[in-house]
């Protein structure tokens, strides 16, 4: 991290209800949230990790969510969903992306829990960072995607994303959006 950590992007904070009447608020990430994002990915139904993750993750090793969770808000960041329960945040979704050397394009990540899929949610996490992306001067935003994975192809061509086959390795989708 060359700029170092910047400050907190509260303005990024939104708070939303979905259809169902379920109050969301999508946030930055943030250092202290190690734990919350570990248990999501732990709760993450075998599918759903290995499309995030290309790979049967089950959990998290340290690095990777010190990676996750301690973004520098600039060239790196990582924009969660969460609900109340209990007294206690538990994410439920979560989207980023990380710029190239020239900040002008960024690779995206996004997955939400299974159950809280086809609510709304990653549509509007995924505009959120969009958004975010766009104001920090992005300009392309790409993803790779399984060729298998049929609902997130989908789920990026209804955000204008384009897709065409990777030409390295023809499992993969890159989809990408002008922002």
């Amino acid at each position: 991290m060359q700029s170092g950590m910047q400050p907190y992007p509260a303005h990024l904070v939104q708070l939303l209800t979905l259809g169902d009447g379920t109050p969301v608020t999508i946030r930055p990430i943030r250092p202290d949230d190690a734990e919350i994002e570990q248990e999501f990915v732990r709760n993450l139904s075998d599918e759903a990790r290995y499309y995030r993750f290309m790979d049967t993750v089950r959990e998290l090793s340290p690095q990777m969510l010190s990676h996750f969770t301690r973004v520098d808000y600039d060239r790196h960041l990582g924009l969660i969903a969460v609900i109340e329960r209990a007294g206690a945040e538990t994410q439920v979704g979560v989207a980023r992306y990380v710029t190239g050397e020239d900040r002008r394009q960024c690779e995206f990540a996004i997955v939400v829990a299974d159950d809280w899929q086809h609510k709304g949610l990653g549509t509007r996490l995924m505009r959120a960072l969009m958004s975010a992306a766009r104001a920090a001067g992005v300009s392309v935003m790409e993803g790779e995607v399984l060729a298998s994975n049929h609902k997130m192809l989908q789920f990026t061509a209804a955000l204008g994303f384009t897709a065409r086959f990777d030409e390295q390795d023809a499992r993969l989708m890159r989809v990408v959006a002008n922002l």
